[in-house]
């Protein structure tokens, strides 16, 4: 019985390893078939059909037409052998750009090997497109450096990576590629616009504007009342605790500083035209930096989610990933839950497309709250920049980007 105890374990290791080698081999043979293309596997079905087909009709021509397809495959895949004793690195020159700028990346090779290597090809995915470069010969210790421009006309997030490196036939029959990179990340800013003493004008107005809530110390003075505990000496009205025989202190008014909201409708429905969106998004970017520059309150929204706007970076990023969007939301509903989420907002700025009505517009405008400076900017690529306004809302209208710091030039004056 004993025996018996002791051979189990035994039995158990030497299946695992079996499980385990068999495991392996098929990994290795499901791999190596990865290597051959739909095209090589029509060729080896043609070859066999041919063969057998030729000797079961005794035709010479199906015999050598087979045999050349199968040979053709076999050729092919003489090319794949070889070894890949690579360290390749890729680099971005710089991980964000903004629309239009130029941006580059470099791939860096090495033979770590002790022997020559032959060529090969380097594969290298930039966004929905694939760069190929050949590789040349490399003797050990030998480096290669290949430099790639990426294209950055739209504003998005371009996956670039990862690296492989691939040995193959010139046909493409069978090729066999090895992953030695991560993916990288480059972000591509929308364009922005300097606002200047524009948008410092217009945020100036609502420093300091006053409230209805009563304080012991502030800047704007309310009225007086009589002295009571805890209450702050310096505040003290001497003159007329003297007339009045009873100490009197200040009351002030409480202010507060101005707090900027800046929501964008996302509704694809909204826009006339794709570039419409992309010129919402660089003026609330635009209208956004400004106002962290200056250290002002900043609050960012779009239809359907909350934009951070903590950093310049961080705002810009989120803005870069922004797409637009299909669901029943309004801009009536983008300015509820401003209503409902921002507290003590002293300016809301409402963007939108050219596709929203002006019925829209002034409902928005009302369900915002009370003593709330509203500005509506709607964007309608190549018209003129106006000023005029719907109910509650300031409308400004937007043709270009570059038109934003004098369309709030025209807003100081209404």
């Amino acid at each position: 019985m004993s025996t018996t105890q002791a051979s189990t374990p035994e039995t158990t290791r030497s299946v695992t390893r079996t499980v385990t080698q068999l495991v392996g081999q098929v990994r290795r043979t499901t791999q190596a078939l990865s290597w051959i293309s739909r095209a090589a596997w029509v060729l080896l079905t043609l070859g066999a059909v041919g063969l057998v087909a030729g000797r079961m009709l005794g035709w010479v021509e199906l015999v050598v037409l087979g045999a050349g397809f199968t040979a053709t495959v076999m050729v092919a895949a003489i090319f794949a052998i070889g070894r890949h004793p690579y360290a390749i690195g890729l680099r971005l020159r710089e991980g964000r750009v903004v629309v239009g700028e130029r941006a580059m990346g470099g791939v860096d090779v090495r033979n770590v090997g002790d022997r020559p290597v032959l060529p090969a090809r380097i594969e290298l995915p930039v966004g929905g497109s694939r760069a190929s470069f050949a590789l040349p010969a490399l003797a050990p210790a030998e480096e290669h450096d290949e430099l790639f421009v990426i294209p950055t006309a739209r504003r998005g997030v371009i996956t670039v990576g990862p690296v492989s490196s691939v040995r193959g036939d010139p046909l493409g029959l069978v090729r066999r590629s090895v992953l030695w990179t991560d993916p990288e990340e480059l972000y591509v800013h929308p364009r922005t616009v300097r606002m200047g003493s524009s948008a410092a004008g217009f945020l100036h107005d609502l420093e300091g504007q006053e409230t209805r809530d009563v304080t012991n110390a502030d800047l704007s003075f309310h009225a007086l009342r009589e002295y009571g505990p805890g209450d702050d000496r310096r505040y003290v009205h001497w003159r007329s605790s003297a007339k009045t025989g009873t100490l009197m202190v200040r009351q002030f008014e409480e202010t507060r500083r101005s707090h900027m909201v800046v929501a964008m409708s996302s509704q694809e429905r909204d826009y006339g035209d794709p570039e419409e969106f992309e010129l919402v998004i660089s003026a609330l970017g635009s209208l956004g930096l400004e106002a962290i520059h200056a250290s002002k309150d900043l609050t960012a929204m779009a239809s359907h989610e909350v934009i951070s706007s903590t950093t310049t970076r961080r705002l810009l990023d989120d803005l870069t990933r922004l797409e637009a969007v299909h669901s029943p939301s309004t801009l009536v509903d983008l300015a509820r839950a401003v209503t409902r989420d921002v507290q003590r907002a002293t300016v809301v700025v409402l963007l939108c497309g050219s596709e929203v009505g002006p019925r829209e517009i002034r409902a928005a405008g009302a369900v915002l709250p009370l003593g709330v400076r509203s500005l509506a900017i709607q964007a309608r690529i190549g018209a003129e920049s106006t000023v005029h306004r719907l109910g509650q809302v300031t409308t400004l209208t937007l043709g270009s980007l570059e038109d934003l710091p004098r369309g709030f030039r025209k807003l100081e004056r209404v």
